[in-house]
């Protein structure tokens, strides 16, 4: 009986010591998981909502300097109106940018879609309506043209488009020989120029053309195939040609879709400036991509998406119109869009090493994890087939 006692003790030994080790093994890398997932929870929260929460803030330190005139409604409202066609152009501009490419000839484009629809109802006498058609339905063949050039030409984008709008600011000249179109003394149709001036519930009604236009791209990017395969072609246009993606085809789409929201932006500012003016539209090129890119570095930190752009395009008009409040010089416009463009490419590329960083991380924990949990159950076994093949132990004679 002795004898079975110090056996069975034997036997338990190795797997008690298995079980030990593993236990121990666990509660070593407890103390170390439960951090790392905290600050992995905090960075995704600072880098998803940090702008939004900056632009809060900016806004109330703003209404404590000026409590009389910034955090009022005619403020409010004057800041929704002034930035609703850079908030446009902002969004169209964010298109092109998802694939990877960029179409700098959005500043040129909406000069020339501006003045072309002055053109028409002015001095050719169209209807409004059609004027206004036929000015988005050229944005769009304007779009596809640098698609053709940056996807079948293999002409870099930032040349191509940098080319498209010089050969847009020539027509832009032709069109109006160097001087401004000025309507005639009945003016410009009053249907035409509420697309602009008229309101909805209190609020300038191109506030609600920029939000439509972001929920339509938010639904095209987010939640359709479209904006999945964008997405794709922008993280690895390689691997998107690999698994069957068509990259020409989206690329053009994507410059399509730019197009159509500049010749949209085009009649938006003519209705706003009510005269055509042929130096107009260079003056929304940079604010349009600091929108669109820093809008990369909010909602989706590391790609560009609507929702992070308007964000972006409300920060920067909450700053610009606090600091020209506070009594700014013109300069200043300048000096803080440029800054903030700087801000914005380093802030995505920050974003987007950190994304590469921790996309390594999670690849090196999921490998080591299956080894580290391999080892008990190895001992386990080996313990196991240890005892199997031992002999019995000898039998203890009975008296």
């Amino acid at each position: 009986m002795a004898t079975e006692t110090q056996s069975s003790r034997h036997d338990q030994g190795p797997a008690t010591g298995d079980g030990d080790a593993a236990g121990s093994a666990r509660t070593r890398r407890t103390p170390t998981a439960g951090p790392t997932r905290g600050s992995r929870v905090r960075g995704h929260l600072i880098g998803t909502y940090g702008l939004l929460t900056l632009t809060v803030l900016l806004f109330l330190v703003f209404s404590l300097s000026l409590p009389d005139t910034f955090p009022t409604l005619d403020n409010i409202s004057s800041i929704l109106s002034n930035q609703s066609i850079p908030a446009m152009l902002a969004l169209g501009a964010m298109i092109p940018i998802v694939t990877g490419k960029f179409d700098l000839s959005v500043g040129y484009g909406l000069g020339l879609a501006h003045v072309l629809t002055m053109q028409l109802i002015v001095n050719n006498g169209w209807p409004w309506p059609m004027a206004c058609l036929v000015v988005i339905v050229g944005g769009g063949i304007i779009g596809v043209f640098n698609g053709l050039l940056v996807e079948f030409a293999k002409i870099d984008s930032f040349i191509a488009t940098l080319g498209t709008g010089s050969v847009l600011y020539a027509c832009t000249g032709w069109i109006t020989d160097g001087a401004r179109i000025v309507p005639g003394p009945t003016g410009l149709p009053p249907a035409f120029t509420d697309l602009y001036d008229s309101k909805f519930l209190g609020l300038p009604v191109p506030a609600f053309y920029v939000l439509g236009l972001a929920v339509i791209l938010w639904l095209l990017l987010e939640r359709l195939p479209l904006g999945r395969y964008l997405y794709v072609i922008g993280s690895n246009a390689r691997a998107a040609d690999l698994v069957g993606i068509p990259t020409r085809r989206y690329g053009i789409y994507a410059f399509a879709g730019s197009g159509l929201v500049v010749g949209c932006a085009g009649v938006l500012l003519a209705a706003q400036q009510q005269i055509g003016n042929p130096s107009v539209g260079m003056d929304y090129l940079l604010p349009a991509f600091v929108g669109a890119l820093l809008g990369s570095t909010a909602i989706r930190p590391g790609r560009a998406n609507a929702a992070g752009t308007v964000v972006a395009v409300a920060i920067l008009a909450i700053g610009l119109a606090g600091i020209q409040q506070l009594g700014a010089e013109f300069w200043a416009t300048s000096l803080f869009n440029g800054g903030t463009l700087l801000l914005a490419v380093g802030l995505a590329g920050y974003s987007a090493r950190r994304r590469l960083r921790a996309g390594a991380n999670a690849t090196r924990t999921s490998l080591s994890e299956p080894s580290a949990s391999a080892a008990p159950a190895a001992s386990v076994q080996t313990s196991v087939s240890t005892t199997q093949s031992a002999p019995p132990p000898p039998s203890t004679p009975t008296e």
